[in-house]
């Protein structure tokens, strides 16, 4: 009986070992590693072997670490200190208040050229690298898991032979997701992303001439710049002319870091799956400090501060005036900053290098988030409940923000700008007024009112890829089309040809059918004219 037992434990065994795949991840930097971090460790969860490939100049992936997955790290010539640098000149880039705008294009020109130089070193790393390529090809992986902000892995899917899974959020008016993965995002309703956040899905007519521009102008900027930098380096890589786009529309599964709480309603294709907030999770206890430091505010709660991963610590000025409005606000306020102590800190502010941000918004004190806009932070926020103040620094952050500011959960500032009393009336609005509680609560219980739950999403789709090889049934014919065929200009101008033929030959007809008739009724003119005479 007991060898019995035994030998079907071990067959249980042997079958979920059956199921089990070999993943290869390419992972992106700060949030979108440790967006990608949580996915990872439920694949590990499920017995899945992973490994994580990465470079050795990551400034955020720690490689040396012992975790329960595999590092594979390959050399490059940049040092981790100078990625470091890269990553550094591009946040202060948009923190530069006081340069002028010939100097802040200048300086975006530098910053894009140094990011090509570390991309362009990434890229050659691995695929100069002969002993990682075949050491890759012997593992043979199922499927590759990447985020765009690591280079050159769409080359490497269609070097292994294997399915590929991204992860990102949706980019400046979806330019990857239109362009290089056919979504249809109409301008009519699908708002592009402005230096001036303000267009949403509800647009009037000037509003709609503005979002065909953007779009326009966000269009022909990418591709003039995939033209000029990430194109030329993927034709030399694959020794054969391709497009970054090309090989990115290839991608079998696109996991989008967003769901329906936060999207404008907009048209979604098959292989594209939203599993925003796949990292939340309901709040621990806080350490006893933290805690005491916490319920010491009484009625009045705490506002939790936040500027993200990549931001540690802001200009001196910028921090004086921010916690100058801190110490107006009855609230105790937990902030996350390591810069230099601001001269106007209050007694009711605590700085930390560190803090358990999901933990903070999942307790019951917590009254307001002040937040930069990513992604992680935001749905943290949405996932708890918390309204936010938000100060956007760069990329999708203003855009994510005016998501929230529309749907009535945030207001948000701009930072280099701000004074004080801006910063305290933002914070007492969100407090004081219930309306930005009851429409942080109402996205709050459609994110957790879902079928399976963002990271249960994500795992089975990266199991689905593994499953069936791929999932190029979900993948549109649009991926094969020309423009002019995407579009049906072909149809229009050969509908619109046979509308003029037609409408020639009935011209032609009736021209002809006149004259005949004018000839046949001039003689008996004639006739009827001589006999009156």
């Amino acid at each position: 009986m007991i060898s019995g037992t035994l030998f079907m434990l071990v067959l249980l065994c042997g079958v979920e070992a059956g199921h089990a795949g070999k993943v290869l991840v390419l992972p992106g930097e700060y949030s979108h590693w440790h967006n990608m971090r949580a996915i990872i460790d439920a694949l590990v969860d499920r017995n899945h072997s992973v490994t994580v490939l990465v470079s050795s100049s990551s400034p955020t992936v720690q490689h040396t670490r012992k975790e329960r997955f595999d590092f594979n790290v390959f050399k490059v010539n940049t040092k981790k200190e100078e990625a470091n640098a890269v990553w550094s000149d591009f946040i202060h880039l948009w923190m530069n208040d006081t340069a002028t705008k010939y100097e802040t294009v200048l300086n975006i020109w530098r910053v894009m050229s140094n990011f090509m130089l570390l991309f362009t070193d990434i890229c050659k790393g691995m695929f100069h690298n002969e002993d990682l390529l075949h050491t890759l090809r012997e593992s043979h992986y199922d499927v590759l898991f990447s985020d765009p902000m690591m280079p050159c892995t769409d080359l490497m899917v269609q070097k292994l032979n294997i399915p590929h899974v991204l992860s990102l959020r949706a980019t400046f008016a979806y330019t990857f997701e239109r362009l290089c993965g056919q979504m249809p995002a109409p301008p009519s309703y699908v708002p592009a992303v402005a230096l001036q956040d303000h267009l949403t899905d509800h647009m009037s007519f000037t509003e709609r001439v503005e979002n065909m521009l953007l779009y326009i102008m966000h269009m022909t900027i990418f591709r003039l710049n995939m033209k000029f930098t990430f194109d030329p380096l993927y034709t030399e890589i694959w020794g054969k002319p391709t497009t970054m786009c090309e090989t990115m529309g290839k991608a079998d599964i696109w996991l989008i870091r967003t769901y329906w709480d936060f999207e404008y309603p907009r048209p979604l294709l098959p292989n594209f799956k939203f599993v925003g907030g796949l990292h939340c999770k309901p709040a621990k206890p806080l350490s006893k400090d933290l805690e005491e430091f916490v319920q010491s505010s009484g009625d009045h709660g705490i506002v939790v501060f936040s500027l993200g991963s990549m931001i540690g610590n802001l200009t001196l000025e910028r921090a004086n005036t921010i916690a100058s409005a801190l110490g107006q606000i009855p609230q105790k306020v937990v902030w996350r900053y390591n810069g230099k102590t601001p001269e106007t800190l209050a007694p009711n502010t605590k700085l930390y290098d560190w803090i358990p941000q999901n933990d903070l918004l999942g307790h019951p004190k917590t009254k307001a988030f002040i937040t930069h806009g990513g992604t992680n932070g935001l749905y943290e926020a949405i996932y708890h409940g918390v309204p936010m103040v938000g100060l956007p620094l760069f990329a999708d952050q203003p855009d994510n923000l005016m998501h929230m500011k529309t749907k009535g959960a945030a207001v948000f500032l701009d930072v280099n700008s701000m004074q004080s009393k801006d910063l305290v009336d933002a914070l007492k609005t969100v407090i004081n007024n219930p309306s930005y509680k009851e429409s942080i609560m109402r996205l709050s219980r459609i994110h957790h009112d879902q079928p399976m739950k963002p990271l249960d999403r994500a795992v089975y789709w990266i199991e689905f890829v593994m499953r069936h090889k791929g999932a190029k049934h979900l993948r549109v014919q649009a991926h094969d089309l020309s423009w002019y065929q995407y579009h049906c200009l072909d149809v229009v101008a050969f509908l619109l040809s046979i509308i003029a033929l037609i409408t020639f030959l009935f011209i032609k007809t009736c021209c002809c059918l006149f004259r005949k008739c004018f000839r046949n009724t001039r003689p008996d003119d004639k006739a009827q004219k001589s006999k009156k005479e």
